[in-house]
């Protein structure tokens, strides 16, 4: 009987912080035991700002979680974000060590460390990397070559790096609350694992985690990534802008915004007062509805507001806006062309109205807003768009959690606690 395992992802987000807590087999699908998710203090734009407020914050997800699923975290991964990260490839070439020239495992090892030796300011380090082709002797292409016969390894890879203090400051926060960090991943990589397929990574795509301060790109061309970004816009600008633009608290244009966002997902299918309507051919152009705050549960007396003027003349520009970033960003990395799966949108603020349209107009290329898969057990809590990066962690771990080449270095202190936890669980394996 295969060994089961528990693993658990805390995603540390601007606007939530979410626990996830499940239990999993080498091979089999993640079963969710234990979620939970609470507004997010302490934190801006994925850094932390208050680590007291951080920390209470992070105590009080990870213990409902626990109480959900009866367990005691005392390890998990991590997510990281924040305009601090950065991206580039680069290529490491070794000559093959093995006998009769076959490549092994210690020698695709030794060709990514090559890779990693890259020049990089001391306040920075690197979170992942990624293998993205290897190269056999002059042969390009080739996406495992252990077991191969060469002379000359040459590996792409895409290295992942952000600043040392956001990153320690995280690490420290959830030590605080008495969990060891086993891994640290960068969350536009943890979301990719949870929506992208396999094919749309070998056409080429580009995922767009839309979170509460940030928002995270990764471009994905013939099946591995290709270039990551963090912009500074994300799902709290549209709050700020409906709270000026209505002249109300943030707890209303929230309110509001979260109203229309239902809205717009419920009338993809129309309801019978729509049907009967359709057959009289008295078509509604719900452009024009209004919207009565009194029954949405806002607070103050702001009377009934135009859904046009909302849309149209407050929302609408900000996405604009984020969508023409992407499109920036897109164009900068060189790989506009190589595109053709078009754009997955996810994250808690890929629900906002109108978001499919406007990133069609702007960026012209095909659009969909991706939900969580391959979850079992209480999956009823994060079906949605803004648990793909903490679900994501869950497979990133199922994946790669025995693969060094996708570890993350977090300094010598780090790596010596993973050293020492690795030696533990070998001693463990002796144990009846």
């Amino acid at each position: 009987m295969a060994k089961e395992k528990t693993v658990v992802g805390i995603d540390i987000g601007s606007s939530k912080i979410t626990t996830l807590i499940a239990t999993a087999t080498k091979k089999g699908p993640l079963t969710v035991v234990g979620v939970s998710s609470v507004p997010s203090r302490g934190i801006k734009k994925g850094q932390v700002v208050d680590i007291d407020e951080s920390v209470s914050a992070i105590s009080s997800s990870v213990e409902a979680a626990e109480r959900m699923a009866g367990h005691n975290v005392t390890h998990s991964l991590i997510t990281v974000g924040g305009s601090h990260i950065s991206s580039l490839n680069s290529r490491g070439v070794v000559a093959v060590a093995g006998g009769e020239n076959e490549i092994s495992s210690d020698d695709v090892r030794r060709v990514t460390e090559a890779a990693r030796a890259i020049s990089i300011p001391s306040s920075r380090e690197i979170i992942h990397v990624i293998p993205r082709d290897f190269i056999v002797d002059s042969q390009e292409g080739i996406k495992d070559p252990v077991g191969m016969t060469g002379v000359r390894l040459e590996v792409e890879t895409h290295i992942i790096s952000g600043a040392s203090t956001s990153m320690r400051n995280l690490v420290k926060c959830i030590q605080q609350v008495g969990v060891d960090v086993e891994d640290i991943v960068f969350s536009g990589i943890a979301s990719a694992e949870s929506v992208l397929s396999d094919t749309e990574k070998e056409l080429g795509v580009a995922l767009v985690d839309i979170g509460g301060g940030t928002t995270s790109v990764c471009l994905f061309v013939e099946g591995s990534v290709a270039h990551s970004v963090v912009l500074p816009v994300g799902g709290k600008n549209i709050t700020n802008d409906i709270a000026i633009g209505l002249r109300c608290s943030l707890e209303s244009a929230e309110a509001i915004k979260m109203h229309l966002s239902k809205k717009a997902k419920k009338t993809v299918l129309p309801d019978k007062d729509e049907e009967e309507h359709l057959k009289r051919g008295e078509v509604k152009d719900k452009r024009d509805e209004s919207i009565d705050t009194s029954k949405i549960g806002v607070s103050e007396e702001l009377g009934v507001i135009s859904r046009k003027t909302l849309v149209e003349g407050i929302i609408k520009p900000r996405l604009t806006e984020i969508f023409t970033l992407i499109g920036m960003e897109i164009k900068r990395s060189g790989y506009a062309g190589l595109l053709p799966a078009g754009l997955v949108i996810t994250g808690g603020a890929a629900e906002t109205v109108n978001m499919n349209e406007v990133g069609k107009d702007v960026l012209r290329m095909p659009i969909r807003v991706a939900t969580p898969s391959g979850l079992v057990g209480l999956i009823d809590e994060v079906s949605t768009p803004g648990y793909s990066s903490v679900t994501g962690l869950l497979r990133y771990s199922q994946n790669y959690s025995d693969s060094s080449e996708n570890m993350l270095p977090l300094g010598k202190g780090f790596e010596m606690r993973g050293i020492i936890n690795k030696a533990i669980e070998w001693l463990k394996s002796f144990l009846p």
